[in-house]
Order: structure tokens, then C-alpha cells, then sequence
């Protein structure tokens, strides 16, 4: 029996929204991701992951952020008209982690350090604002579908992958996942502080080694430059051979023009993400023919 995995990669809130609106267009055209048998997912990859682990209708995984989009259209609100957050700061240093030159570990942490350091809102804030998508959820909760999520502890940079035998609830692991250092706050499980597990990888997707199929949906912007874009894609590159070299079948879906072209620069920008959903449902609705033999 063909085992089947899907990776979402980080891509900030605006990567949150491309990523649900792809899923769903890929689902609507017969393509449904959510019944991967394991899903994988780094900072925004996570949110969305464990929205399909913990059972939300593939189909339907943006209709939440067409409904916010079009609210912010009618009623404006301060998310809507606030700058994105600056991230030049942390490129530099991703680049550091993840360019090769230094110790990874020593290298993230000092991203860590950076991160702890950082004015940001209160740790119950960022909890309690992030976890409104699983509300309804104990503490504890883990999703019954194969789940997991990538974290750095920001103290001595280790790269951690929360499971269901990590003993710790999705809400807070999802929320280490997404903490992007200097713009939210590290996270606390079991008395230590996690950050975005991007900072080792933007997709991680060595960690699904093991299955037949892997289906990677990553993040790369159109016209990106610098040093921190090229190891992030050489990263990836270094992973789905990996990947391949253990006998899967990769498949890797990045955004295509349209959705680049939606999506802009910088993905933090809250502003994009009504436009980034609607252009991940075209390209969804798009790219489900030529997934489909290999899905099922």
C-alpha cells in the first residue's frame, strides 16, 4: 500500500493563506491532500497542517480567510492598513544558519538569542490570539491523522520535531512553529522556549523520509534575492533528494505567477492575504490534473 505525506512549508501569515486556498483548490478538483497519511508542517505549514490533521474539510480550508479578506475590504481595521513587519534583520541571520559557513545549531542559536531579546507581544497574547483557530481544543490535543511540527529551541538552537510521543498540545506546539523571531514571542513547553522551526529549513521535508509519496508545497518568491533565498532553495533541493534517494516520489508545488504576483514581497503582510487565498484556489483548481495520477 502506497504511503502518502504531505510537507507545507513556512511563508508567514500571507504563506497561511496561499498554502489553505491551494489546498482547497487542489480538493475542489478532486485532489483532496487532507487524507495524507502523515502531514509535516514548518510555521505557516503548521497551521494549515494541523487545520487538515485535526479533520477541517479540505475544500474549505480558505473559506475563513475569503470571509476576513472581504470584511477588512468592507470595514477596513487596523491589520488591514498596518505596515508589514521588517524582516531584513532576521534574513541575515537565517542566511547565517543556513548558508553553510557556520555551525547550524550555534547559528540558530544566536537567531534564538535575537528572538528571547526582541520587543513583542506577551507569550499569553500570541497564544491566545493564535490558538482561536483550535479554540475548542484541550490542552493536550493531538490530532489523530499522522501530524507533526518543526521548532527550534531558541536557547541552544536543536532542531525539535513535536509529535504525538513529544507529550506536549498542538496548539502550543503549532504556535512554537509559527513564532518568527523579533515579531512574536518564543514559545514555552516543558520549561524551555521554542521558535520557527524555519530556521533550520523553510519545509523540513527530510523529516518525511519513509513514505512513498511526498508532496511538498514550499514557498519561493518570484524576483527574491540574496543570500538567505539561495541556501533556503538549495535547502529544499538537498531535501527532496533526499527524499528521492530513500525511494519516494516527490512532488514540489511553488506558487506560480499569478500567485507570486499576489502574494508580494514581504509575507508578513496581513494586507495579502485575501488576494494570496484566491490566487492558491486558481492555481489549485489549475495544477489538480497533473497531481492526480500520482495522488489518487
Amino acid at each position: 500500500m502506497t504511503t502518502r505525506a504531505l510537507v507545507l512549508g513556512g511563508g508567514g501569515p500571507v504563506g497561511i493563506a496561499w498554502e489553505s486556498g491551494l489546498v482547497a483548490g487542489l480538493a475542489q478538483a478532486g485532489v483532496d491532500l487532507g487524507q495524507a497519511d502523515f502531514t509535516l508542517g514548518t510555521s505557516a505549514g503548521s497551521f494549515v497542517g494541523a487545520r487538515l490533521a485535526l479533520g477541517a474539510e479540505a475544500k474549505t480550508l480558505a473559506d475563513p480567510l475569503l470571509v476576513e479578506a472581504a470584511s477588512r475590504a468592507a470595514g477596513s481595521g487596523e491589520a488591514a492598513t498596518r505596515p508589514p513587519a521588517d524582516l531584513s534583520r532576521l534574513m541575515q541571520l537565517m542566511a547565517q544558519a543556513q548558508g553553510g559557513a557556520r555551525n547550524p545549531a550555534d547559528a540558530r542559536a544566536e537567531i534564538g538569542a535575537f528572538a528571547l531579546a526582541a520587543e513583542t507581544p506577551d507569550e499569553a497574547s500570541f497564544i491566545d490570539s493564535f490558538g482561536r483557530s483550535f479554540a475548542s481544543l484541550p490542552d493536550d490535543a493531538w490530532p489523530d491523522r499522522g501530524f507533526a511540527c518543526a521548532a527550534i529551541d531558541a536557547q541552544t538552537g536543536a532542531f525539535q520535531l513535536w509529535t504525538r510521543d513529544s507529550g506536549v498540545g498542538v496548539v502550543r506546539a503549532v504556535a512554537s512553529s509559527c513564532s518568527v523571531p523579533g515579531i512574536y514571542p518564543p514559545v514555552t513547553l516543558k520549561g524551555r522556549r521554542y521558535i520557527d522551526g524555519g530556521m533550520r529549513s523553510a519545509t523540513n521535508a527530510d523529516m518525511a523520509s519513509g513514505h512513498d509519496l511526498v508532496v511538498v508545497i514550499a514557498i519561493r518568491l518570484a524576483g527574491a534575492a540574496g543570500t538567505a533565498t539561495a541556501a533556503i532553495s538549495a535547502r529544499l533541493d538537498e531535501e527532496v533528494e533526499t527524499l528521492k534517494d530513500g525511494g519516494a516520489t516527490v512532488a514540489v508545488i511553488t506558487p506560480d505567477d499569478a500567485s507570486l504576483a499576489a502574494m508580494g514581497a514581504n509575507l508578513m503582510d496581513f494586507r495579502q492575504r485575501g488576494a494570496a487565498a484566491r490566487a492558491g484556489l486558481a492555481q489549485g483548481h489549475d495544477y489538480a490534473a497533473r497531481l492526480q495520477a500520482l495522488w489518487g
